[in-house]
């Protein structure tokens, strides 16, 4: 599964979004697509589980998970650093 399929997933169970995950283009807005900032929260927490990275202090802002495209490219940065 590559990265954009394992944030389409994790948005899926803990994004909280309005519509299907699935049925969302890599850089629609998951804001409007019903994603809370304390649901964002929860993502990010699965992501660092999931991709064994943590998130920093300048990233925690509501840019860094505005899409898909957004995060997998985060998350890329984030476990090139740790690799």
């Amino acid at each position: 599964m590559d990265s954009h399929q394992k944030v389409r997933t994790i948005l899926q169970d803990h994004g909280r979004l309005a519509r299907d995950v699935e049925s969302l283009d890599d850089d629609a807005d998951l804001y409007r697509a019903g994603m809370t900032s304390h649901a964002s929260v929860n993502v990010m927490l699965a992501l660092e589980d999931e991709f064994g990275v943590e998130f920093p202090d300048e990233m925690l802002q509501r840019s860094s998970f505005q899409s898909i495209a957004v995060i997998a490219s985060a998350v890329a940065k984030l476990t090139a650093k740790a690799a």
